[in-house]
């Protein structure tokens, strides 16, 4: 399945990145409003889709698998960047009219799918030829789309009035203008991928049944697939490496919970001498309390004992000098 032609044959018709993979939608719904937006979107992307894929392919054993996305898109901007620079230069009227999409070419999932699903496996010829016809597949079928839309909705083929319209009185062709807005777009794309589902069922039935698509991008497994060969995602090699990182992960997240659960007693530990102070403050404060007002109990007793012995002295004194009084009394009478 590595040859070119049938790589080319797989792009455009087995593999249709819009009619049969669903890919790359918004430029598909959103400048195919003509056959010229279309062949001018399809073209630029087949551009990049081919070039990417080669220097991709060529440098899939030095890219690190860990940087290997960032790696492609520097890769497909640097291209895109060159072939929108060519249209402002040779076709100006094209790159106004598709405006920002062609940017925009830089994060197509069909430039970004191909590249990871593909060319990173595979050697340089057969990646290449499977961007370009990648590439066909989606300038045939937007310039499809942008036909049906053009024709219906403005009479015309690439630029040329084909229906005379319907003007001043006259008959011809009257416009339906809902086929060049948004929702025509969706319209043409429904009835084209009908017509694609219906060519594939009568082929199936007439015993021929056109291939599905292949690699795990698309189908999820690996058995019965044709590029299981060419296919180094689940290599042994490739295996262990999945589980290294996988014991990495492991290891990095019980360093993390061991962070956190010291974090959280440290916090606790804090929390519990906070209280413990909190407690020995109002135990100490209660102490004090109780030392003051036995202080307090222990002076007022006090007081209470020296007047009491105040009193005694006084009564005494009063006892002595009315005894030395009767005393003279006596002596005189005597």
């Amino acid at each position: 399945m590595n040859k070119p032609l049938e790589r080319l044959v797989n792009g455009i018709y087995k593999e249709n990145p819009t009619f049969v993979l669903m890919l790359g939608m918004c430029p598909t719904l959103a400048v195919t409003t003509s056959a010229v937006n279309g062949i001018g979107m399809g073209l630029s992307t087949t551009a990049v889709l081919a070039l990417s894929n080669l220097i991709i392919s060529a440098l899939r054993k030095i890219i690190p698998d860990r940087v290997r996305m960032p790696a492609y898109i520097v890769i497909v901007a640097s291209l895109v960047t060159v072939v929108q620079m060519l249209l402002q230069g040779y076709a100006p009227a094209i790159n106004d009219a598709l405006g920002i999409y062609i940017p925009l070419i830089v994060v197509n999932c069909i430039i970004l799918g191909r590249a990871e699903s593909y060319a990173s496996k595979n050697p340089v010829i057969p990646s290449f030829f499977d961007g370009l016809g990648m590439g066909l597949g989606f300038t045939c079928s937007i310039t499809a789309i942008g036909l049906v839309r053009e024709f219906l909705g403005a009479g015309q083929l690439f630029k040329m009035q084909v229906l005379p319209l319907a003007d001043a009185g006259k008959i011809g062709y009257t416009p339906i203008t809902i086929f060049v807005l948004a929702p025509g777009a969706f319209f043409i794309l429904s009835i084209l991928v009908a017509v694609m589902n219906v060519v594939r069922k009568k082929a199936d039935a007439k015993g021929k049944p056109l291939a599905p698509a292949q690699g795990c991008v698309f189908t999820g497994d690996c058995k019965g697939c044709s590029l299981q060969d060419q296919c180094h995602g689940m290599t042994p090699s490739t295996i262990e490496f999945t589980e290294a990182e996988k014991a990495k992960a492991e290891k990095m997240k019980a360093a993390l919970e061991a962070k956190a659960k010291a974090k959280a007693e440290a916090e606790a530990k804090i929390k519990a001498e906070a209280k413990t102070r909190d407690e020995l403050k109002a135990e100490g404060s209660a102490e004090t309390e109780t030392l003051a007002s036995k202080t307090m109990e222990k002076s007022s007793d006090a007081e209470d004992a020296g007047g009491a012995k105040a009193d005694e002295n006084s009564s005494g004194k009063e006892d002595t000098e009315k005894a030395e009084a009767n005393d003279q009394s006596s002596a005189k009478e005597d």
